[in-house]
């Protein structure tokens, strides 16, 4: 994890993501969504899989996720 000889920290949160077509598209829609606030993202480990039934067949696909990323220090 260290770049340049500085020791890093990571940080690691934990999301639920959703997809009506499977479960990998459920994980990428986790990963998706925290790049849009979150920077430096190095991992992401499927805790997970269920799934929404209705009736007889699976409507929502859910994949909860830890997602990793490296901590920003300020120099």
């Amino acid at each position: 994890m260290a770049a340049m000889g500085k020791p890093s920290v990571a940080k690691v949160i934990e999301l639920i993501g959703s997809s009506t077509t499977g479960w990998e598209d459920a994980a990428a829609n986790a990963v998706k969504e925290a790049a849009k606030t979150v920077k430096n993202i190095r991992h992401v480990y499927l805790k997970e899989c269920t799934a929404k039934v209705e009736g007889d067949r699976i409507v929502e696909y859910r994949a909860n996720v830890n997602v990793t990323f490296i901590v920003e220090r300020e120099s």
